[in-house]
């Protein structure tokens, strides 16, 4: 399983909002099944299997397009191959580490 950050920014939109463009990016999301998602106010963390992920993103790269003319997406994916990794462990295993001033 991975774990993908994506942010979908409009260009050239009539107003300095963007919020209902993104909308339209995270309605992609709403019916998907297999993947679990957090919206955050910079972004949206997204978990499930890579491929899905991938095709995710570029679906809502494209939701976007049919009201501006550009749209910049921003990816980051985590893919680890030896353990399980879940938005959750991720949170969990750093929070450890600042309870316990582990390195």
């Amino acid at each position: 399983m991975a774990v993908m950050e994506i942010s979908v920014i409009p260009l050239g939109t009539k107003t300095p909002s963007v919020s209902k463009h993104v909308a339209k990016a995270l309605d992609v999301l709403k019916n998907e099944k297999d993947v679990k998602y957090q919206l955050t106010p910079m972004g949206t963390i997204v978990e499930g299997d890579l491929e899905k992920l991938l095709s995710i993103a570029r679906r809502m790269h494209e939701s976007v397009f049919n009201e501006v003319l550009r749209v910049v997406t921003t990816i980051k994916i985590d893919d680890r191959r030896d353990k399980q990794l879940t938005m959750g462990s991720k949170v969990r295993s750093l929070q450890e580490k600042i309870q316990t001033g582990s390195e």
